[in-house]
């Protein structure tokens, strides 16, 4: 019958191991992006991103070459990145756009480099820009899962001197918020995704994946605590959807999961764009001992 055949044709990715791997590695990874998303959105930070996948890139490509391990590698050189960007922006001599700029795409143009002089060694460079189906392992399952439980203990732990940071680090840091920790372990936290989400989503798209479900939660709600977890589940779901749209298109699972992400966007746009909703604001001053949480246009309501 036709709906038997149409079921079967519908359900036929999921006979292959790499497929179904693919597909709960696109979820985590979506939300993982998602949730890190709305620190860099509020943060006005879309920027960091692009250049730490980009720097992440320049040590895969220095660990094919040195016969390392490519997440220890590309783990070794994107934590060292962040670190970097994070020290040059904090000297106030540059900006942090300028210092991604700088640190990540030198780091990027090292892996070109590296990869046209050596095409045949680690990874697929194709696979690394721009994601795909076929590159994900169940050790990429695991690496994932275990990125997702280290971020989600971490945002947990540390999810008011993050939220406060986000807002007004000045003042945060007057109220005896540890700004420069909370901003090294976002930046910390930020590689760490980058790396384990690189082989789905790509170098040159995951930028995308970190801030359209930001950006779509935030047409939809002003509370901080909401925005987290509905960019989290968008997130999840453009990364479920692109994966298994990737295997019928054939084209990179990256590119699927950013157009679906951006049809979200539209829709959310359309539906939503006229109704003006106020722009996030800084927290009020808060006693040294206990700082207080940001309460206007955009509030935390509790988790």
């Amino acid at each position: 019958m036709p709906a038997a055949l149409l079921a079967a044709d519908l359900l036929e990715p999921f006979r292959y191991e790499f497929v179904r791997n693919g597909i709960v590695v696109a979820v985590l990874a979506g939300g993982l992006c998602g949730l890190l998303g709305v620190y860099v959105t509020l943060k006005s930070m879309s920027y960091i991103g692009h250049g730490l996948s980009h720097a992440i890139f320049g040590g895969a490509a220095l660990g094919a070459v040195a016969g390392v391990n490519y997440f220890v590698a590309a783990g070794a050189w994107g934590l060292a990145s962040a670190l970097a960007v994070g020290r040059v922006t904090r000297r106030r001599v540059i900006g942090a756009d300028a210092a991604i700029g700088v640190i990540t795409t030198a780091s990027f143009a090292l892996g070109i480099a590296l990869k046209n002089r050596l095409p045949q060694s680690g990874k697929s460079t194709d696979a690394l820009l721009f994601g795909s189906i076929l590159g994900v392992s169940a050790t990429d399952v695991l690496v994932v899962v275990g990125t997702c439980v280290l971020v989600g203990v971490a945002v947990f732990l540390s999810y008011r001197a993050l939220l406060f940071t986000t807002f007004d680090p000045e003042v945060a840091q007057a109220s005896g918020v540890s700004t420069r920790q909370a901003e090294t372990l976002l930046l910390v936290l930020l590689a760490a995704a980058i790396l384990a989400c690189m082989n789905v989503l790509g170098v040159t798209l995951i930028a995308a994946t970190l801030v359209i479900p930001a950006v779509v939660a935030r047409m939809l709600t002003s509370s901080f605590s909401t925005m987290l977890w509905l960019s989290t589940l968008i997130g999840s779901l453009a990364g479920g959807i692109g994966m298994y749209a990737s295997y019928f298109a054939d084209v990179s699972s990256g590119a699927t999961i950013v157009l679906v992400g951006t049809a979200a966007f539209l829709v959310t746009y359309a539906a939503t764009g006229r109704r003006s909703r106020p722009a996030p604001t800084p927290p009020p001053p808060a006693p040294a001992v206990e700082p207080a949480a940001p309460a206007l246009a955009l509030v935390d309501d509790g988790r």
